[in-house]
């Protein structure tokens, strides 16, 4: 059917992002596959660490290591768009290539991986305590968790929860759904260059400072989209309040320093009734960063679980939403 020259086009990518979507959950990132073979983020991130070491010198000029910085970001989102017109054109070209294309939302979308990452948090807490626990949710932050308390390592957890919902589900569905795989290709590259040299720090402030506003960009209806079902999706939360979620989204997402990232966080404070961000901790030095929510800050492994299942039915909307879209196109 997919092959199929009369189907819309939409309808297939709908169809793709589906099937990508069910088969994410129930599989999540085989471990045994990216041991045996590197996972396409994993070479973006060594291209950038080696055009990093090669160009982002201390010794020039700022203005030197913004324009350099501006290069790494050409070189590697033009490599990864380039890539994936690639596939997009096989995709095209081949039969069942629509195939190739599920692979690549398969694999570029992070669901059932994020899940599982802050569940093992929860799960390290419970049966190893602290330390546990801090070792468990240094894998997943960057700020240092041996500064955290017990309510720390989960606060961590339930806001990269909220924050990668957005960037690791949301946003490279939305720019595959906008411009194919050219668009979920480059988004990746997109928010690894951040990941990595989007930093404020002495090392990255001009290096990094393309990386970090064209991910700003490139996150900017998404993260909105992403706080939105997360605020819906809190309806069917126990104890989740959705207009509470609404309320904390518009009062404090701006209190975040990132533009995007306090939408979702700000969503799942205000439906879980907790405090996120607030004070913490980076490579030693204190960022007295603004609470957002107004409930508890002492947040209990039992808030853990809730946003688990709001992150999980977040993305059970959102695959019900493309469903519905899919049966208005079909009618």
């Amino acid at each position: 059917m997919l092959d199929d020259a009369s189907v819309d086009p939409l309808v297939r990518v709908l169809l793709i992002v589906l099937a990508a979507m069910a088969i994410d959950w129930l599989v999540g990132d085989p471990r045994w596959l990216w041991d045996r073979l590197p996972h396409p983020v994993v070479l973006v991130g060594a291209l950038i660490a080696w055009l990093e070491r090669r160009l982002n010198h201390v010794e020039v000029s700022e203005r030197a290591r913004l324009l350099r910085g501006g290069s790494t970001v050409l070189i590697v989102v033009g490599g990864a768009a380039l890539a994936g017109w690639a596939i997009a054109r096989a995709s095209d070209a081949l039969a069942y290539g629509w195939g190739l294309e599920l692979v690549v939302v398969v694999v570029l979308i992070a669901q059932r991986d994020l899940f599982d990452h802050v569940r093992r948090v929860g799960r390290a807490l419970d049966d190893g305590g602290l330390e546990a626990g801090r070792v468990a949710v240094g894998r997943i932050v960057g700020r240092d968790p041996e500064s955290l308390d017990r309510h720390g390592v989960l606060r961590a957890s339930i806001e990269s929860l909220a924050e990668n919902f957005s960037d690791g589900v949301i946003a490279p569905l939305f720019w595959y759904l906008v411009l194919g795989p050219i668009g979920i290709c480059a988004y990746k590259a997109v928010n690894t260059l951040d990941s990595m040299i989007g930093h404020r720090s002495e090392r990255f402030r001009a290096f990094g400072k393309v990386a970090a506003r064209l991910d700003d960009v490139a996150n900017l209806i998404p993260a909105r989209l992403s706080a939105v079902l997360l605020a819906f999706a809190a309806a069917f939360v126990p104890g989740g309040d959705p207009f509470a979620a609404c309320v904390t989204m518009w009062r404090d997402a701006g209190k975040h320093r990132s533009p995007n990232a306090g939408w979702p966080e700000a969503a799942m404070a205000g439906a879980l009734d907790l405090a996120l961000a607030g004070p913490r901790r980076y490579h030693g030095d204190l960022v007295a960063d603004p609470w957002i929510g107004a409930g508890r800050a002492r947040a209990e492994p039992r808030d853990l679980r809730r946003a688990l299942a709001l992150f999980a039915l977040a993305c059970a909307l959102t695959a019900a939403l493309l469903l519905c879209a899919l049966g208005a196109l079909l009618a």
